[in-house]
Formats: C-alpha cells, sequence, structure tokens
C-alpha cells in the first residue's frame, strides 16, 4: 500500500464482507457513531447518532440532502424471454430518454424492445464509450410499473421495507442512490438538535453517475467525476453564511452535502450541475464537521475524507473496524471535525 496521498493505493485497506452491513439498523438513530472532535491525536470516543446534538455546540448549523431516491431499477424482459434490467442514471433531456446502465449489455443490441408483463417498456438503444446505454421509457408509467429502488451491488439481502432506504428528508425525487449518512436520522434526533439550539436546514444534490464510477486512475488527480445537479435555496445559504459569520460550525450530514456546499462556495451559484472532485489539492470554504458514513477502499469518498482529515481516516478505520462498526450504506457513521495540513 503506498503512503503517497497523491497515489490510489494510498486509498485502499481490507474490507471483509463481515464487516459490510447487509440490513439497517432499528431504530434508524442507534447507529453507532464515532466522535473525533478533539482536533488532536487523542482516542476518539464511541456514541451513537440518538446523542448527536450532545457533541454539537448551540449555534451550529446541520445541513441534510433532501433528495429522495428513484425506483429506477427496471426489471424486465426481452422479446425472446429472457431477463433484460435498466438501471436509470439520469434523463438525457430528450423527453422519455435516460441515459441507462443495461444488462446483459453485450447480448442486448441497439433498438431492442424489453416487456414488463408483456407490455413494451423500454427501447434500447446504442452503446457508448463509456458502456452506458441511451434508452427510451416507451410507457409514461414505466418507472412505477416494473421500477424497484436500486440498492448497492455489495447488498444482497432483499430490504422488506423500501422505505429504509429513504432518509426521513426525502422530498425531491431523482436520485439513484440514497444519501445514506441522512439516514440515521429520526424525528427524535432532529427535536434534540432544535432543543441545544441547532438549525436543521436541506439542500439538494441529485446522486448520480459520479457514485457508482470508480477511481481507475492511478493518480488521484487525473480522476474524471460525473456531474451532478445540485440546488440550494437562498434563505439557506444565507442562513449557512450568517452561521459562519457568527462563530458556529457547518455540520454537513454526507459527502453530498458536502458537495453541494463546497460547489457553491466556489462557483456563487446555488442551482447548478457540478463535477467537483475533492482531494487534498482542494481549499475548504465552508463545511467545518462532518457526518458520514465508512466508505467502500478506492473510492472518491474516501478521497474526499483524507481531504477533510488528511491521514486521520486511516486510524480512524482502523479503530472502527477493530471496534466492530459496521461498513458501507447500511453501516455506522462517524462524526469529525476538519483538520488543516496533518499527516
Amino acid at each position: 500500500m503506498s503512503s503517497d496521498p497523491s497515489r490510489l493505493d494510498y486509498f485502499d485497506y481490507d474490507l471483509p464482507d463481515s464487516y459490510i452491513a447487509q440490513t439497517p439498523i432499528e431504530p434508524r438513530d442507534a447507529a453507532r457513531m464515532l466522535v473525533d472532535l478533539a482536533g488532536t491525536d487523542a482516542d476518539p470516543t464511541d456514541s451513537t447518532v440518538g446523542t448527536l446534538a450532545k457533541h454539537l455546540q448551540p449555534g451550529d448549523i446541520v445541513v441534510v440532502n433532501n433528495t429522495r431516491v428513484l425506483a429506477a431499477r427496471l426489471l424486465l424482459k426481452k422479446e425472446t424471454g429472457g431477463n433484460a434490467e435498466v438501471f436509470l442514471l439520469e434523463p438525457t433531456g430528450v423527453a422519455n430518454q435516460w441515459t441507462a446502465m443495461v444488462r446483459p449489455g453485450k447480448r442486448i443490441q441497439p433498438g431492442t424492445t424489453l416487456l414488463f408483463e408483456q407490455t413494451p417498456m423500454v427501447q434500447v438503444g446504442e452503446r457508448r464509450d463509456d458502456g452506458l446505454r441511451t434508452v427510451t421509457l416507451l410507457d409514461d408509467t414505466a418507472i412505477e410499473k416494473a421500477g424497484n429502488v436500486p440498492l448497492p451491488p455489495y447488498i444482497t439481502e432483499t430490504l422488506d421495507d423500501e422505505d429504509r432506504y429513504q432518509t426521513m428528508f426525502a422530498e425531491r425525487l431523482g436520485s439513484v442512490a440514497a444519501p445514506t449518512a441522512g439516514l440515521h436520522f429520526t424525528p427524535e434526533v432532529c427535536q434534540s438538535l432544535k432543543d441545544r439550539g441547532i438549525e436543521l436546514v436541506s439542500v439538494e444534490l441529485r446522486v448520480g453517475l459520479a457514485t457508482f464510477r470508480p477511481i481507475s486512475a492511478d493518480v488521484i488527480v487525473d480522476h474524471e467525476m460525473h456531474t451532478e445537479t445540485y440546488h440550494i435555496e437562498p434563505q439557506t445559504w444565507d442562513r449557512v453564511q450568517q452561521t459562519k459569520r457568527d462563530g458556529g460550525r457547518v455540520v454537513a450530514v454526507g459527502t453530498t452535502v458536502v458537495r453541494a456546499l463546497e460547489s457553491a462556495s466556489q462557483s456563487g451559484e446555488l442551482t447548478a450541475e457540478t463535477s467537483l472532485f475533492i482531494n487534498r489539492s482542494f481549499h475548504w470554504k465552508t463545511v467545518d464537521v462532518l457526518l458520514t458514513n465508512f466508505h467502500m477502499p478506492k473510492s472518491s469518498l474516501l478521497v474526499l475524507l483524507d481531504s477533510f482529515v488528511p491521514g486521520r481516516w486511516k486510524e480512524l478505520y482502523e479503530y472502527a473496524k477493530n471496534a466492530g462498526y459496521r461498513f458501507l450504506s447500511f453501516g455506522d457513521c462517524m462524526l469529525v471535525e476538519r483538520r488543516s495540513g496533518r499527516e
């Protein structure tokens, strides 16, 4: 493993399948939370999300993502009877047309019509250079009829309640994956924040292809992020900026919130597409504290975390593994404060 944070191997770590949470914990706020806020090399402390307010200060502001996961996984049939799957990623801008992953991709030719219960639902278009396809929905109710909420491929257990992969803030439909740090929140957690004088606001970032695209470049800065769309209400942005001016901390619930806030800080645009790739060279402007789940090895999300707490993530991840924390989307989380220049 490399000791150079500019190299992809630096972001590798051993993640046995037994560490990957297959089912969400109940209640949501019983998820374990590794707390590392001191800004020193002291050992982190173990807590739960239910105690979040106790680890923050009056005058802080907590920002969540209010996106809702689209039932984007269409389970269909070929006219010959074989199974096919279309995973809708993002609209192309043309009516009823989407960019999608299609499986089995090599055996489905351009022009193929896919069926749901004998009804034509999707026409598959040409292959793109990146391996994706353009597809056309032939039925306005295709997503409603054939769609399933897509779980990450490392989750092999069946989810009995699909709403368990939606946050309590989920309003604005359009993501293909959940902003998983927000899955831990409950009305009780929100009330405890309010009682402590901590404001909670929401932004929108539509989780898209960037989430699924692994880093393949050996040199980190050579990685190219796909774009995702974000939206921040002007009054929300004003509250975030006022918090900074008043000396409070901005607490981002998840890496999607980080991308929205820091993109707006850089561009000055509150509604835009962002291809922001946060790594060691990034200059942070807005986020002070991050609540985030534990991420896949060699992922752009882990690179973002390393930029936030340079080098410290390795110690925290090792601690979490030894302490039996659960990893990835349905797993536990960590609450960390931004550090600068540490290795």
